[in-house]
């Protein structure tokens, strides 16, 4: 029997090893992993929030003057394009949030699962320092590889908008048009299965980030070089665990919605029969509110545990293919480093 002195024996794992590791390391640290999940995506949260409220502030005189256009008349320009200049802003914010967010839990979950694996404590501030000085690399990584796996669906859906363009330029008809856009969409299907392999092929690479402190480069050498001869059970192992997350995220956000719905009920039924877009979002707060709260809570779940079963993936591939065990094992008896 191989060692244990973590979450997981320290020999080639079974399906059952991973997950009950994953399990087994929520259970262990999830004041880290949720602490640092819940500061990440409610900073990110609030952000978006006050992005909102400013641009709202911002460009209220503008909403409110479109609201009140009759259906023959059109909105004016110095009405529609602050509101433009607004939504790109929001949009922006969010998308950066997301990014800085996510990649912070991609680094996290690693730092947290390094001790797990060893049976070493640790605390919310060594793995936030940690995960924090790893999150450039994390975006380059998860970046790379959204770029590598995408390309063949991209191209194909390229060719055939060039295609498409040529043919409406040349007056070829409706007909050529719809025939051209069945080929991309038969096309993108069929360049499905390398993005999906792409995409395995590559997903230890945030691992190998926080594990290993490699670079976005050498990370994708580095999942490739262990994913390689056991492609399909990553896959499938991975798979299984986006199930179990997505299932559970999607129980959580249910008593969310109920009371979302029954909130949004009431502040509906308070309306005047023409309200204007503040009282709008003042009766739907309530609503908005449920459903952030679910959407937060749920989020936790599904930016946690694939990341560990992932992880665990690393760590399994190593240990068949490295014989990582015994330093695995040797390291346990080191006592942990605490930074701040």
């Amino acid at each position: 029997m191989p060692p244990k002195p973590g979450v997981i024996p320290l020999g080639p794992l079974r399906l059952g090893d991973i997950f009950n590791g994953a399990f087994a390391t929520v259970g262990r640290h999830a004041k880290q992993l949720f602490g640092v999940g819940a500061a990440v995506y409610g900073g990110a949260l609030a952000v978006v929030a006050a992005t909102i409220a400013i641009a709202y502030a911002a460009t209220a005189d503008h909403l409110d003057r479109i609201f009140a256009l009759s259906g023959d008349e059109d909105p004016r320009s110095e009405d529609w394009v602050p509101l433009l200049v607004a939504f790109c802003a929001i949009v922006l914010v969010c998308l950066v949030a997301a990014a800085i967010s996510t990649a912070m839990m991609y680094a996290a979950v690693p730092v947290v699962l390094q001790e797990a694996v060893l049976g070493r404590p640790t605390t919310f501030s060594a793995v936030w320092q940690r995960a924090w000085t790893r999150v450039p690399a994390v975006i380059g990584t998860v970046f790379l590889t959204w770029v590598i796996a995408m390309v063949p669906i991209l191209l194909a859906w390229a060719g055939v908008v060039a295609l498409v363009i040529g043919v409406v330029s040349m007056d070829g008809g409706d007909g050529v048009s719809v025939t051209l856009v069945v080929i991309g969409i038969l096309g993108a299907l069929a360049t499905a299965p390398l993005a999906v392999w792409l995409w395995v092929k590559f997903s230890l690479a945030p691992s190998a980030v926080v594990f290993e402190n490699q670079g976005p480069v050498a990370a994708l050498r580095r999942s490739s070089l262990l994913v390689r001869g056991d492609w399909w059970r990553i896959f499938g192992i991975s798979l299984l665990a986006g199930a179990v997350a997505g299932t559970a995220s999607y129980l959580i956000q249910l008593p969310f919605s109920f009371i979302g719905m029954f909130s949004g009920a009431l502040g509906s039924a308070n309306l005047s029969d023409d309200p204007n877009p503040t009282s709008v979002i003042v009766a739907m707060s309530g609503y908005a509110l449920a459903m952030v709260i679910g959407q937060l809570v749920s989020q936790l779940i599904v930016a946690t545990f694939p990341p560990l079963v992932t992880g665990l993936l690393y760590v399994d591939r190593r240990i068949r293919t490295e014989d990582l065990g015994p330093v695995l094992a040797e390291a346990a008896a080191v006592p942990p480093q605490y930074t701040g």
